[in-house]
């Protein structure tokens, strides 16, 4: 797929179902009379994975206009001059006006720098700048380093968490007794195995005459994350509230283990303060308000798709009487709304592989399906995903009657399920419907009015458009 081709679709996927600016393209109404946020723009798209893409013609409000050829030159010789002379490393921009939806736009490509941070001229590498959540904003330092890593081919979890170090502090400071559990392996008696097992799967490394532990092995086996400064703010914070907002809290916990050792205590700890009571049987059972395949699939996503360049803002679970939220630092790499059908793209992927690995996790790229799954079969509300510039949020709800659920709750839980029957090849119909919300059969007119409005939506449309039968209608998610 050439530039204009990825250019053209990141613009329909921005505008369509839900507009909204993404991270790879930026909407201009005009050239902006300020040349340093021109710059900002295009240092962010030469910084970000594959560039991206500026195009004049579309409104704030996503309404487009044609740009005439006036406009265009004019358009093109000043970006040009700003991408030669505002920046650092000047950016080799390409450019083309293109037909899209009856408009003639102009749409600039500024491709990915090999040489990263691309910073404004006359200033620091401090002064570099990203997307996130579709906007452009200013790196922090920790971001700065490590994309400086990143461009040298050194990712997250291969960087140095701590050095210096003698083979007693490895065995110390990582817990090597949970590795060889995971692995399914007795401990060996001699320290060097374990040193060498530690080593072969990228938790330490020895080199320069001294023992050095990864990001890696501290972010999954360190005893305590405290013991690693830059990596202690990355503990999962759980906190109950008493009601439905955060002013009455009722506890807080943090973690200290690295994610490897307390995994499975977390998921406990959180299905633990979600039951709802017992109910009585045969035997007592424990009841609970959220699947746990559910909450496994939804940390183990937050853990891994983590921005770990982003200090001050840990993974936290809040739970509420009326939902549960667990939100991880960083703005989602994928369309929210295509989470369960576009392949798994992680800024963390030897930590996704090692996760697998420990089976923490489904098989790659399945984990959101599982997790919605789950919901429907519980009868629960949509999942519903959320982003913010830094940030990505998820909510699940505890479960409720049809006449209680919004319009929006139902609209999305019927794009949700045909996302899901999607995957399988199938198309939904009113009595898939019907199933997902638990409609008798003698009620169908709800469940058609509940597709019309994901149909009105923008989010599913009908599977065969020439099939003139009410009777044998279907529809598929908009994008299939």
């Amino acid at each position: 797929m050439n530039w204009k081709e990825r250019a053209i679709q990141s613009l329909n996927n921005s505008l369509h179902p839900v507009p909204q600016e993404l991270n790879e393209i930026d909407w201009k109404s005009d050239l902006s009379e300020k040349s340093d946020r021109l710059a900002q723009h295009l240092s962010a798209f030469a910084n970000q994975k594959n560039g991206g893409f500026l195009v004049f013609g579309v409104n704030n409000n996503a309404s487009m206009f044609s740009i005439t050829k006036e406009q265009a030159d004019d358009i093109v010789q000043k970006l040009g001059n700003i991408a030669r002379n505002s920046l650092e490393q000047p950016v080799a921009l390409d450019h083309a006006t293109i037909e899209f939806e009856g408009y003639s736009l102009l749409f600039f490509h500024v491709p990915e720098s090999i040489e990263k941070p691309v910073h404004l001229r006359g200033k620091t590498i401090y002064d570099s700048y990203c997307r996130s959540a579709g906007q452009t904003r200013l790196m922090s330092q920790n971001e700065v380093k490590f994309l400086i890593s990143a461009s040298l081919g050194i990712p997250f979890e291969k960087q140095i968490a701590r050095e210096n170090l003698t083979a007693d502090h490895i065995l110390e400071l990582l817990n090597y007794k949970k590795f060889f559990e995971l692995i399914d392996k007795n401990v060996p008696s001699a320290s060097d195995t374990i040193l060498n097992n530690l080593r072969e799967y990228g938790f330490c490394k020895f080199e320069d005459e001294q023992w050095k532990i990864t990001n890696l092995g501290a972010i999954l086996f360190a005893t305590n994350l405290s013991n690693f400064p830059h990596l202690k703010g990355k503990s999962v914070v759980v906190r109950k509230y008493v009601g439905t907002n955060n002013r009455d809290m009722e506890f807080e916990q943090i973690g200290q283990y690295g994610y490897a050792i307390g995994f499975e205590k977390l998921i406990d700890y959180i299905m633990t303060h979600t039951q709802k009571g017992e109910t009585r049987d045969v035997v007592r059972t424990n009841e609970y308000i959220y699947p746990r395949v559910a909450i496994r699939e939804f940390v183990a996503n937050a853990l891994i798709h983590q921005d770990f360049t982003i200090i001050g803002m840990p993974i936290t679970i809040e739970i509420f009487s009326n939902r549960l939220a667990i939100t991880n630092p960083g703005a989602p790499l994928n369309d929210i709304n295509r989470l369960i059908d576009l392949p798994p793209y992680s800024r963390n992927e030897a930590l996704a592989d090692t996760m697998l690995l420990f089976h923490f996790c489904e098989k790659r790229g399945s984990g959101v399906d599982y997790a919605i799954e789950a919901i429907e079969e519980k009868g629960l509300p949509p999942v519903e995903f959320t982003k913010g510039e830094q940030h990505t949020k998820i909510f699940l709800f505890p479960k409720k009657r049809l006449s209680e659920m919004t319009k929006e709750e139902k609209v999305m839980a019927c794009y949700q399920h045909a996302c899901l029957l999607y995957e399988d090849r199938k198309p939904i119909n009113n009595q898939s419907v019907r199933e997902r919300f638990g409609i008798d059969k003698n009620s169908s007119s709800v469940a058609s009015r509940i597709i019309a409005d994901t149909v009105e939506a923008g989010l599913i449309k009908l599977s065969d458009e020439n099939n003139a039968s009410k009777k044998f209608v279907s529809y598929l998610p908009f994008y299939g």
